[in-house]
Formats: C-alpha cells, sequence, structure tokens
C-alpha cells in the first residue's frame, strides 16, 4: 500500500478589517486547507478568496465550522445542544459550499475538543455532514474514536489526524 501524507491547515481566518495568518505564502505548501466559515472566523469576502487561492494552488478543501465566537475565535467552550450543533455545522458548511467544491470537514477548537470527549456532539457534527454530503470526510483525532464512531454511524468516511497544535 502506498503512502500518501496530507499536509492540512487552517485557513481564511481573517474577517473585516482583521487579517489574520499569510494565506498566500502558506497555499503553496500545503495540500489540504480547513477554511473558517463565518462563525469563529472568517467572513463571505475571505471564504471566496481563501477557496479561490487553494483551487489555484490544487489544494483540498474542507469546511472548518465552530462555535459562534468571533470574539474568543471558536476557543471557548459553548453551551450548546445537539440539535443547535447540528444546524450551526450544516449551515456554516452551507455557506462555504457556496464558494467552493467540499471534501471534508473538520470542526474547529473547543467545538473539535468536545466532539472528541463528547458523543451527543460527535453524532450532531456527523449528522449535519451526513444531511449535506454522505460523500464528505469527517475529520476527527486520532486520540480519540468519538467522531470516527459517529461517522461511521452516518455513513461517512472518517479520517483521524494528530494535531500539532490542540487548543483547549
Amino acid at each position: 500500500m502506498k503512502m500518501k501524507i496530507d499536509l492540512n491547515c487552517d485557513m481564511g481566518e481573517s474577517f473585516g478589517a482583521y487579517s489574520i495568518g499569510n494565506d498566500s505564502a502558506l497555499m503553496p505548501l500545503i495540500t489540504s486547507a480547513n477554511i473558517a466559515c463565518g462563525f469563529h472566523a472568517g467572513d463571505p469576502r475571505v471564504m471566496a478568496r481563501t477557496a479561490q487561492l487553494a483551487r489555484e494552488h490544487r489544494v483540498a478543501i474542507g469546511a472548518h465550522p465552530g462555535f459562534s465566537d468571533l470574539v474568543g475565535f471558536g476557543r471557548r467552550d459553548l453551551d450548546a445542544t445537539p440539535d443547535e450543533i447540528e444546524s450551526d455545522v450544516l449551515y456554516q458548511i452551507g455557506a462555504l459550499s457556496a464558494f467552493a467544491k467540499l471534501a471534508h470537514v473538520k470542526a474547529h477548537g473547543a467545538l473539535y475538543n468536545r466532539a472528541a470527549e463528547n458523543p451527543n456532539f460527535a453524532r450532531a457534527i456527523a449528522r449535519a455532514v451526513a444531511r449535506f454530503d454522505p460523500h464528505l470526510v469527517l475529520v476527527g483525532l486520532a486520540t480519540s474514536t468519538t467522531l470516527a464512531d459517529a461517522a461511521r454511524e452516518f455513513g461517512l468516511m472518517a479520517h483521524c489526524v494528530r494535531a500539532a497544535n490542540r487548543a483547549r
């Protein structure tokens, strides 16, 4: 079996007048990008520009939904029900899909970490992804099977990654 290495990066995290990161310098170096969908970072113009940049560099595009938390950059653990998480994730995937053909979904920050620990959160994310497009890959932490189990429950392919930087 041939090994394939995916260099994945969170992108498109600027919004409004705030420029965060250097997406144009980094994009040529990666193979897949998780593009912020407007709740923790990003906005429609940033999503459009980042998706275009990814296409120019033949980088696979994934949605990077998070909690509605611009002030905390999606890193605060907000109170949300599974129904709220499902609808928020579905909304964010839909927003980014207006600008790009998606390959995967990887939750951001506190939502990502909660889904690694809470099966109800993981199922809510997986259900949203499956409702949107059952061919999308759901990305989760390699140190937890919670998202992978939820992906299988909803007929999705899961990809588990080792995070170099896991914020709490």
